[in-house]
């Protein structure tokens, strides 16, 4: 019998799967379980059908919105989907993810710099950020609850994938959800117990992301060409992306992927969106 993985062991192997290399340990690093609990996370796209009380659902919401707000505007709210058919007709709109229909839980975060400006109007006060900052402040706060959702729910074991993809069709679920002016979706989010243990997903290393006193980009078309080979070793895509538009590459990687995908338009028409939620973005 092989003896039990301590958190120093765990983390060290999740980094190491995950960049390439781990960075040092130091002995005795107080915290270490919940630094190893943060390197394996992974994304979750099959469960096993087990519900999620609502108690639960309830105190991992509480723990989400005690995630850091901008100048405690707290501009983040969550749809909790909880009307099946609703939630079906969100993944008839995605259809290349049906594990959105299958999931126990389906949360929508959206962004809401609605409730600030109406506290305005009710203590007599102007509204006068009316430009692009309060736009990207009130998505920053949804973003960062919906990252301590995550947390939260990997913490007691369920698992989680974000869906970026409800921002394809804002329109149809603003109505959806009576989203009314100054609230916009942001992302969704599938939650329920794991039906599989999935997998670490390799990173860009952190010479390429990381930087000190200045932005050095610095060799960084051979570190990606490494990182591309790497991560294919690990983790190889199953197709190749567009094949009608692009022909097949003899090495796909993580950058001819992403170069593929930015290729194509994709949500051209959300700052028409955005602005008719009316945000002035000037």
């Amino acid at each position: 019998m092989s003896p039990p993985r301590t958190p120093a062991h765990r983390l060290d192997a999740a980094l190491s799967e995950r960049f390439g290399a781990a960075p040092a340990v130091a002995a005795g690093l107080p915290g270490l379980d919940e630094l190893a609990r943060m390197a394996e996370h992974r994304s979750h796209r099959r469960f096993d059908g087990r519900a999620v009380e609502p108690a639960l659902l309830r105190l991992l919401l509480a723990c989400a919105f005690s995630a850091p707000s901008k100048s405690d505007l707290q501009q983040a709210d969550v749809i909790h989907v909880a009307d099946r058919a609703k939630v079906k007709a969100i993944a008839d709109g995605i259809p290349d993810m049906p594990w959105i229909a299958d999931a126990p839980v389906f949360l929508v975060f959206v962004a809401n710099n609605r409730r600030i400006r109406q506290i305005g109007e009710w203590r007599g006060k102007p509204f006068a950020n009316d430009h692009l900052d309060h736009f990207l402040n009130a998505a920053v706060d949804a973003a960062l609850v919906m990252m301590s959702f995550i947390r939260a729910a990997e913490a007691v074991g369920l698992g989680a994938c974000p869906v970026s993809h409800v921002r394809n069709h804002p329109e149809e679920l603003c109505r959806m959800l009576a989203l009314p002016d100054w609230i916009f979706p942001v992302a969704g989010l599938c939650a329920g117990y794991p039906a599989e243990p999935g997998r670490v997903t390799p990173r860009l290393p952190l010479e390429v992301t990381v930087h000190v006193d200045r932005y050095d980009e610095s060799g960084g078309r051979e570190k990606i060409d490494a990182y591309d080979r790497r991560r294919h070793a690990l983790l190889p895509y199953r197709r190749q992306r567009y094949s009608d538009r692009y022909p097949n590459s003899d090495f796909y990687g993580w950058s001819e992927d992403k170069a593929r995908q930015y290729s194509v338009p994709e949500r051209a028409d959300f700052g028409a969106f955005i602005r008719s939620k009316r945000f002035n973005l000037g």
